[in-house]
């Protein structure tokens, strides 16, 4: 059976950070960060376009009790403002998935910036889901 591909998003008011893999080897990888400016929602279809994706993963914000917060309702709403481009969307559970992808940064010991945070947290977010359900 040929594998899937995905494209996953950590969606903040400033930044989309995407990630992309496949359930068939089930490795995550940072692609890119996408700044809001207006122009975000032409080059998120381009790159779903390009990446032809089986569904988008979109990171699902909580706070530490499992509730919703404004930054849910902001994702709930962008993920509507998407959906005539995204072939299926699927939220998963991104709790702490940018403090972990700063922490990983740091253990680099080379520079780098918010929008790689960004990136590499959209990678965590597929990478759970992909083990989760790929």
């Amino acid at each position: 059976m040929a594998s899937k591909n995905y494209v996953a998003l950590d969606v903040g008011e400033k930044r989309i950070g995407v990630a992309v893999g496949d359930d068939g080897v089930r490795l995550a990888i940072a692609y890119e960060t996408v700044a809001v400016d207006g122009k975000e929602l032409r080059r998120l279809g381009e790159i779903i376009v390009q990446q032809e994706p089986a569904a988008v993963i979109i990171g699902y914000p909580r706070n530490q009790l499992g509730e919703a917060t404004a930054q849910t309702t902001y994702v709930e709403s962008f993920a509507k403002t998407i959906r005539d481009i995204a072939p299926k969307i699927i939220f998963q559970d991104e709790s702490l998935t940018s403090v972990l992808a700063e922490e990983r940064l740091k253990s680099q010991k080379k520079p780098y910036q918010k929008s790689d945070i960004d990136a590499l947290a959209a990678a965590i977010i597929l990478q759970d889901y992909l083990e989760t359900y790929g």
